[in-house]
């Protein structure tokens, strides 16, 4: 059996800690056993090794994601980056296509395709091997549903015949009915659908009506791919769909209200709250104070990105409400370390000038590279590192400043973690302009 997770994510329910690349994913917001901060994708992927699956697993990210993911969870999970953003359907085709041609994965072997940020029990990753038995011994797709906890308007169901047996056909799927409708459907026996999804390659290219899934023309034709998801090009057409019941814990974190659920209570970051905040979340990482008084049942949320305050039962909204904002993100988690923006500006002489503050892990660095249109100025503030300019090193340390112009090549291994003030001035100021040379 092989799995595919799918690590997508736009970054807009769980504003403003999350962005277009920080996803929900990645953020530190959860513990482990030992009471250390976790991310999701670190949680899903710990569990996947306890289970003894995290090397059947391939991880279907995007381009941006591949530093955080590395960062997370190292570079045992194989990845498979998509070109560009599109949906969960083509998402799945490329994995698929990177199953069978770049690793010669048999048309018969179960692939098993899970969202990365699932909430659950140790019990769901054994349910993922009887659903790939059920792939083996079923003649098309099969489904893992959740015994639902209480009606909601903000998962999809699924309808299915009422039987004894290990699989139960699937009749049909509604998408995020109102509360008084999903009440009718849970006593009628309906699943949340747990968008996981089991089948072989086989079945899938029948399903398409290809011979075969070439990796590599998926990817060069990635941008053409129709851009829908997988449930609607694949599953909702499917003849023959099955589902197995998973009876655990499960919560999809996808809104401040249901993350809280899973959060220690109190207040991260330089924060003053009186005691008179019941149910109340607090999180601030600016290095301006923030004081919250006489406020229940709410988050309150401050980063570079933006300042969320809201009721907790309201936050299932945000992601409609924040459309209107268009911004840069703020802050991004790399292999080396972070960085957040600290101001961005458009000079007299009309080049732009983009202010960070970097955090370069011990023994960690920024590659060998150059860019083409922008200068850059490092201030050291703490730490040391080994500093590479055009293949002369040097030993650079607090205080030191470091002028580096376009086309210079240049590279930084932190002997310790360091902190640097790193300047960008030029007629383009973009993450597309660096050409890396190892």
């Amino acid at each position: 059996m092989r799995i595919l997770i799918l690590s997508g994510g736009s970054g807009r329910r769980l504003w403003p800690l999350s962005n277009a690349i920080r996803s929900k994913q990645f953020l530190k917001v959860l513990t482990d056993d030992k009471g250390n901060p976790q991310s999701m994708i670190q949680r899903v992927f710990g569990q996947l090794k306890a289970a003894g699956l995290s090397e059947k697993v391939s991880i279907i990210a995007g381009e941006g994601q591949r530093d955080q993911i590395i960062a997370q969870i190292g570079e045992e999970a194989e990845l498979i980056l998509e070109p560009a953003r599109r949906d969960t359907f083509p998402a799945v085709l490329l994995g698929c296509g990177y199953l069978e041609s770049i690793k010669g994965v048999s048309e018969d072997e179960p692939v098993v395709v899970i969202p990365v940020d699932p909430y659950v029990e140790d019990t769901y990753f054994q349910e993922l091997l009887q659903v790939g038995e059920g792939v083996r011994t079923l003649d098309g797709l099969v489904l893992l549903g959740a015994v639902p906890s209480e009606p909601t308007d903000q998962y999809g169901y699924i309808l299915r015949e009422d039987t004894d047996r290990a699989f139960n056909r699937v009749i049909s799927f509604v998408e995020k009915p109102s509360r008084e409708r999903a009440g009718t459907l849970i006593e009628n026996g309906a699943l949340w659908n747990l968008g996981v999804f089991g089948f072989n390659l086989k079945y899938l290219k029948k399903m398409l009506g290809v011979a075969a899934l070439d990796y590599e023309e998926l990817e060069r034709d990635y941008e053409s791919l129709e851009k829908t998801s997988f449930d609607y090009r694949i599953v909702e057409r499917a003849k023959s769909v099955w589902v197995k019941t998973y009876s655990g814990a499960w919560k999809d974190l996808g809104s401040w209200r249901t993350l809280t659920e899973v959060m220690a209570p109190g207040a991260y970051g330089n924060v003053i709250a009186c005691d008179n905040l019941d149910n109340t979340h607090i999180i601030n990482e600016l290095t301006n104070p923030l004081v919250v008084m006489g406020i229940e049942n709410a988050v309150v949320i401050a980063t570079h990105e933006g300042i969320l305050v809201s009721d907790k039962a309201s936050t299932g909204q945000l992601k409609d409400q924040i459309k209107r904002i268009e911004s840069r993100p703020m802050f991004e988690e790399k292999r080396w370390g972070s960085y957040s923006v600290l101001s961005e500006e458009t000079l007299a002489d009309n080049r732009r000038c983009i202010t960070k503050r970097l955090t370069i892990e011990r023994g960690k660095g920024i590659s060998y590279q150059y860019h083409f249109h922008r200068d850059e100025i490092w201030t050291i503030i703490s730490g040391k590192g080994r500093l590479t300019i055009d293949g002369e090193e040097s030993l650079i340390g607090s205080g030191d400043i470091v002028k580096i112009p376009a086309h210079v090549k240049h590279a930084v291994v932190a002997l310790e973690t360091m902190t640097l003030i790193e300047v960008q001035i030029g007629s383009v100021v973009s993450e597309r302009d660096i050409i890396r040379l190892d």
